[in-house]
């Protein structure tokens, strides 16, 4: 799809593959490429070729194109090496040549580290995306909108695959803390966001709800209608995440995929005849 142009679904059909997973794959292949460009860009510059300030003013142009161009950069190569030994040159606070040696010399292990753990962090994603892949409950969860192939992993994890352990959606929705609670004291009644709940699962929820705004033209509607009744964002997507993990918990118990037109039924005006 990225050599030819093609657009994800003519390409799915052709691999005989979901959208939403050909989709997902594209995205990681682009971040992974995005994020390995953006780790390699401060080893090159910061490090391998200068990591004192003294000898970091001294790049050329060229040797820095050069080492933009290994990190993989294309577009904009010769005004980022400008813009870059620029802010090389700039003057800095100076110390003794041994102490900056020493401090280059620091600072080129900790990039060192932090590439290294960058790799880990892919080999983890990929590990955990190959092993979410063989799961029975894959297709079911990556068909709802907004959730791709590690958020997916998440939601999973947190609610796990056993059917009875939650009696009902209503036990699902508390855990994950979507539903509200409601406190009655008198006459006065207050409904409050669950304070205690699964933080992962709530935190993936909201960005699962977030997400779901662009690919679901029924979630964007039940957005909009919470926003004019007087939800903040925060509330309207929680509430958004409450109604999905209610179609969730269905879909999981009897191993349906999700259905924009179940989950989110077009409401038919209803006509009051005059008395």
């Amino acid at each position: 799809m990225i050599e030819t142009g093609k657009p994800i679904p003519e390409v799915a059909e052709e691999l005989g593959v979901h959208p939403r997973t050909l989709h997902s794959w594209v995205s990681r292949r682009r971040r992974n490429r995005s994020a390995s460009s953006h780790r390699s860009v401060p080893s090159f510059i910061g490090a391998e070729l200068a990591p004192p300030p003294a000898a970091a003013a001294k790049l050329s142009t060229a040797r820095i194109e050069t080492a933009l161009r290994r990190a993989d950069r294309i577009r904009g190569v010769k005004e980022s090496a400008a813009e870059l030994r620029t802010i090389l040159q700039r003057p800095h606070l100076r110390q003794d040549p041994l102490v900056e040696q020493a401090m280059g010399t620091q600072a080129q292990r900790l990039l060192a580290t932090l590439d290294a753990e960058c790799v880990s962090v892919d080999q983890l994603a990929d590990a955990c995306l190959d092993a979410f892949r063989q799961h029975p409950d894959y297709e079911v969860i990556t068909s709802f909108p907004g959730l791709a192939d590690l958020s997916g992993a998440r939601v999973l994890a947190d609610i796990g695959d056993d059917r009875a352990r939650f009696a009902d959606a209503r036990c699902l929705k508390a855990f994950a803390g979507s539903a509200p609670v409601t406190r009655t004291s008198g006459r006065s009644t207050v409904v409050t966001h669950r304070r205690v709940k699964n933080d992962r699962l709530a935190s993936v929820g909201f960005t699962w709800a977030f997400s779901a705004l662009v690919g679901s033209p029924g979630a964007r509607a039940h957005y909009d209608r919470r926003r004019a009744a007087g939800d903040r964002h925060a509330a309207a997507l929680r509430n958004l995440f409450n109604r999905f993990l209610g179609c969730l918990y269905h879909c999981l118990q009897y191993g349906d995929l999700y259905a924009e037109m179940t989950a989110f039924p077009i409401l038919e005006p209803v006509e009051t005849a005059a008395a």
